[in-house]
């Protein structure tokens, strides 16, 4: 039975430290729809219309991918099992560039945050987060959670993160004075609470509070999507970060692997590869990674 074979290429797999949830749990479905037809052994027309069922291009590429891969493991001790082709496209879809801010686009979003809705805390809490995200390119979900425990004199104690790893997010003197002149109102506020940003329903923020109030200060300011642009959303100024510190990285080629591994652990990444993907998104990126390029085929190597 082609699930028993499914189950133990499982097993080694997870054997080998791999969490296999979401291939494990193709390659079960696929054994029980390859069973239920009759067929014991992979097939490659059995594999590619079980792939087909997918909702998208991207899972159908997905599911075909893992059957392939599971393929050439069972092959390998029994040659009825057929090698099916990757036929269905790639697996993983394009990243699309991400929208990036200018200095001015970011002063003005400021300035109309602080000015927009009823003079309340409200003006200091989205003028005092929005300033946060450009200066430290945190995650939104990370600003909303953070504590008061969390700001220490080193920085801020990332807790709650994509990967579910803690890191430190050294400040700047002047985000430092920002964020205290902001507890200052706010601790008054909700004294028993003790998030750092809270709503006028005095509990914590949520993602959509911040959603719906970039959105109308973006609105007043004319940042709206424009043909064959990225949308500007609040976490563009994640993408804006990451893009001005690639911005300033340095020639020297041991430097510049220091530099990403550096900007990758500070932005919380899982691979330094998405950070590297910021490296497509501005005209001045590109054409300093071709001058390198140039430099470096001519023989002028650092």
């Amino acid at each position: 039975m082609l699930t028993k074979a499914v189950e133990t290429y499982i097993a080694m797999r997870r054997a080998c430290g791999f969490a296999f949830k979401t291939e494990g749990a193709y390659l079960r479905g696929f054994a029980t729809y390859s069973d239920a037809n009759g067929f014991h052994y992979v097939r490659s027309d059995i594999a590619v219309e079980w792939a087909r069922q997918g909702r998208s291009a991207c899972q159908r590429a997905r599911r075909l991918g893992n059957v392939i891969r599971f393929a050439r493991y069972a092959h390998a001790e029994d040659a009825r099992h057929e090698l099916p082709v990757a036929s269905l496209g790639p697996e993983k879809s394009l990243r699309p560039v991400p929208y990036i801010f200018t200095s001015e686009d970011i002063q003005r979003l400021m300035q109309s945050v602080s000015r927009s809705g009823y003079r309340t805390l409200r003006r200091s809490t989205y003028y005092t987060l929005f300033g946060l995200l450009a200066c430290t390119g945190l995650r939104l979900s990370e600003a909303i959670h953070l504590r008061y425990a969390d700001i220490t004199a080193d920085g801020l104690v990332i807790r709650r993160t994509k990967f579910k790893k803690s890191r430190l997010v050294p400040l700047h003197a002047t985000a430092h004075a920002a964020l205290a002149r902001y507890l200052e109102k706010r601790r008054s506020y909700a004294p028993m609470d003790d998030h750092v940003f809270i709503s006028l329903r005095r509990k914590p923020l949520l993602v959509a509070d911040a959603d719906r109030a970039f959105r109308i200060a973006a609105g007043k300011i004319g940042l709206r999507r424009e043909a064959a642009r990225p949308r500007p959303t609040l976490h563009a100024l994640r993408h804006t970060f990451a893009v001005r510190a690639l911005e300033t990285c340095p020639d020297d080629r041991e430097r510049i692997t220091q530099h990403m591994v550096a900007l990758s652990t500070y932005l919380g990444h899982g691979h330094v590869a998405h950070t590297y993907w910021y490296l497509e998104a501005t005209p001045q990126l590109m054409r300093d990674v071709s001058e390198r390029c140039e430099r470096f085929v001519i023989g002028d190597r650092p």
